[in-house]
């Protein structure tokens, strides 16, 4: 028996790379120590990306290995030599994985299609050479740009099974045995509860067209609660498009089956109101047991105006392909599957960002924070003249000298950025 276990929630972390540094040169020849800078540009990070792969069955792998970090990009050379490009890293997950930040629970990106990639986070940008800072006026610049520093981010990866027809019902009612019947698809089925830990896929073909049909494991009473396998397969039934609920109804468990399809009924309400909207046929199974014509009889006299029954025995095959035709035929008529949209107030790849902000300190000093002041600090060298230049005139172009103003800065009062200190002169 196989008992790998099934794997479909895990928190992973993922990094882009650095970017490269600058390089800060100057040509020299024999006798010409100084002939003009030739820094090369810094080489971009590695990016993160996600590739839906339909031949990964669950998250499994992500157990021993959940730190993803690409590569940092290369330092410029001198001789104008730019630095090596970091190289990317890829993650293949399953179709319709749902990334989640965990801290917030919003959804950055839902991986839905086969072959479907999604960048998670880019590469930082490399630093530019001292070659890019040459100016009409400035023909030696002595300082170079620092690559952008990429911060690490946690995600939650939650696979959610991409199916037509969810079959749903109690522990050994017969699904797995349903789906073995009516596609290619080879479950573990034994006569004992629990006997399918995880969601079994099987395509069904239908005239013409296929429909993909999933063995949602047993729900029982408080599966909604978390009871049994409870939330971690009622996720699985989210993106169907219908649901065949399977009944045991010989009764031969010792369980009324009128009771059984109201529990589970309730907990798919309780669940989620969309679920319970679902349109829903009834597959009465072990119509070939003792006692089955006697309770089929009571359940359509109690259900069968409001839903669709048909007495199959998924083991013989009895009564499978009248089901399979009317799964068919009412996919034909429902809207397609759609994938869960992200979250557009949440930015997860704000790798050099150029934001700012100002708050004053318990000294009345403006301090200067953000993107914007961490490129600043990690590019402008305080004692050179050329780079102070630079970065006053990026304070002016950003905004951030009329934001000082705005304030209340006057000339005179002490500004922070970093961990230097200098008066304000607007």
């Amino acid at each position: 028996m196989d008992n790998k276990p099934f794997t479909d929630k895990v928190k992973i972390t993922i990094k882009a790379g650095n970017g490269g540094d600058g390089m800060n040169s100057f040509k020299a020849y024999k006798g010409k120590p100084a002939c003009g800078p030739d820094g090369g540009d810094g080489g971009d990070g590695g990016s993160v990306y996600l590739l839906a792969d339909r031949n990964v069955a669950d998250l499994l792998a992500f157990r021993f290995t959940s730190k993803f970090f690409a590569e940092n990009g290369g330092r410029g050379g001198s001789n104008l030599c730019s630095g090596k490009r970091g190289e990317d890293v890829v993650i293949k997950v399953p179709c319709g994985t749902l990334v989640r930040d965990p801290e917030s629970g919003k959804i950055v990106c839902d991986v839905f299609d086969d072959g479907e990639k999604i960048k998670l986070l880019s590469g930082g940008r490399g630093g530019k050479g001292n070659v890019r800072f040459t100016t009409a006026r400035r023909h030696a610049p002595n300082f170079a740009q620092k690559g952008v520093i990429t911060k690490p981010h946690e995600l939650i990866l939650e696979m959610k099974v991409i199916a037509d027809v969810g079959l749903v019902g109690f522990p050994n009612v017969g699904k797995s045995s349903l789906l073995a019947k009516i596609s290619a698809a080879r479950p573990k089925i034994a006569d004992y509860h629990f006997t399918t830990l995880s969601p079994n896929l099987g395509v069904v073909q239908y005239y013409e067209s296929s429909f993909v049909a999933a063995d949602i494991p047993g729900l029982i009473e408080g599966a909604s609660a978390g009871a049994g396998l409870g939330h971690d397969f009622l996720r699985h039934i989210e993106r169907t498009r219908m649901i065949v609920h399977v009944v045991d109804v010989s009764g031969i468990e010792g369980r009324d089956p009128l009771d059984d399809f109201e529990i589970i009924n309730a907990e798919l309400s309780a669940y989620s109101e969309k679920l319970a909207a679902l349109p829903m046929l009834v597959a009465a199974n072990k119509c070939d047991c003792y006692g089955a014509a006697e309770n089929l009889e009571r359940f359509r006299k109690k259900y069968g105006e409001k839903y669709r029954i048909f007495p199959i025995s998924a083991l013989r095959g009895d009564g499978t392909g009248e089901l399979v035709r009317a799964c068919g035929e009412l996919l034909a008529t429902l809207p397609p599957r759609e994938r869960i949209p992200a979250d557009e107030d949440f930015l997860l790849d704000d790798n050099g960002g150029l934001d700012f902000e100002i708050f004053r300190d318990e000294t009345g000093a403006y301090v200067l924070v953000g993107g914007l002041i961490d490129m600043l600090c990690r590019n402008v060298v305080m004692n050179n003249p050329d780079s102070m230049a630079y970065f006053q005139r990026i304070l002016k172009l950003r905004g951030v000298i009329k934001a000082l103003s705005d304030m209340g800065c006057r000339e005179g009062d002490t500004v922070v950025v970093g961990e230097t200190e200098f008066e304000f002169i607007p």
